[in-house]
């Protein structure tokens, strides 16, 4: 592996594996680092059936498959690892991965956000059998089936209203019996006649992992303890989610949440530096915007290097 590169990206789901074919094929010698999740979270989905091109939809990790091939065949090198410490202060860029170091004239940031999920085994085992944690990309699999979501927040109630357009049943658990959204989030929440809710209720379990879909959740009463099941086909975890960006606190801008902030396409506030996908975006939170933002990334980092002298033939010294 070369120790100084032209362009480095940080993570390889739609965004980091677009932004690396594009500077594949600006003749940038790419290298992708992929991180400890490969592929991102469409490595943890079934069919995906709204990235365009896919008439009758593709399995997730096929897809990232194909995407990872694509970035190869046009000269991205990728490397299994996991960076630990980056130094942004002067170009070019240090990255460190355990006891080897590169050094790279650009920086692609493209390493997502995980949802926060409930903790249970049973909820990740069911993970794409009928556990999402993204009403926009399954949604349309539960048309007439009861489905529950959980949270008490906006995003949790914008994910039961928008449900219930393909649910016969929305059930809204929430821990408390009060909610933390928007009044006007409530309102509508409230409104809506295929939207009921169990309230002081924490889901215990999932059912069925010996079928491998989901059949039923258990909640308890958080007041006096009480198991109750309810059947379901689906359950959406709308509890929110975290960007992955501890490796670059204190360096690069965040807003209140921890995503990196950018400007006039994926800039950062360092110069060199780029950020796509999740990790700047918890707006849309799709496999195709993130792809888009990757192919802005990439163009973006070429741009700069164009206007910015390099010597990658120098020796870095340590």
């Amino acid at each position: 592996m070369s120790p100084h590169r032209n362009v480095t990206i940080i993570g390889s789901g739609p965004a980091g594996l677009t932004a690396a074919l594009y500077a594949a094929r600006a003749n940038l010698k790419p290298l992708l680092i992929e991180g400890i999740e490969a592929g991102g979270q469409l490595m943890l989905t079934t069919m995906v059936e709204n990235f365009p091109g896919f008439r009758d939809g593709i399995m997730g990790p096929e897809l990232m498959a194909d995407m990872r091939a694509q970035a190869e065949r046009f000269g991205t090198e990728i490397i299994q690892g996991n960076v630990a410490k980056a130094d942004l202060s002067r170009r070019p860029f240090r990255l460190d991965m355990g006891d080897s170091a590169t050094y790279t004239e650009t920086l692609i940031i493209a390493t997502g956000a995980s949802a926060r999920l409930l903790g249970l085994p049973s909820e990740r085992a069911l993970l794409g059998h009928g556990v999402s944690t993204c009403a926009t990309c399954d949604g349309f699999f539960f048309k007439g089936k009861p489905i529950a979501v959980v949270g008490g927040g906006d995003s949790a109630l914008e994910e039961a209203i928008f449900l219930t357009k393909f649910a016969s049943k929305v059930t809204l658990v929430h821990r408390r019996d009060t909610l933390r959204a928007s009044k006007i989030m409530q309102d509508k929440a409230f409104a809506n006649p295929k939207i009921e809710f169990a309230w002081n209720s924490e889901v215990e379990d999932v059912r069925d992992i010996s079928k491998g879909v989901v059949t039923a959740i258990v909640l308890r009463d958080a007041r006096d303890g009480t198991i109750t099941e309810v059947p379901v086909e689906g359950v959406f975890v709308a509890i929110g989610h975290t960007p992955n960006t501890s490796l670059f606190a204190h360096q690069l801008e965040m807003d209140v949440n921890g995503y990196l902030v950018t400007a006039q396409g994926t800039k950062t506030n360092i110069p060199g530096v780029f950020a796509c996908g999740d990790v700047q975006d918890h707006v849309y939170r799709q496999a195709i915007t993130a792809a888009g933002s990757g192919c802005m990334a990439a163009i973006d980092a070429e741009r700069f290097l164009e206007h910015v002298p390099t010597d990658l033939e120098s020796t870095v010294v340590n």
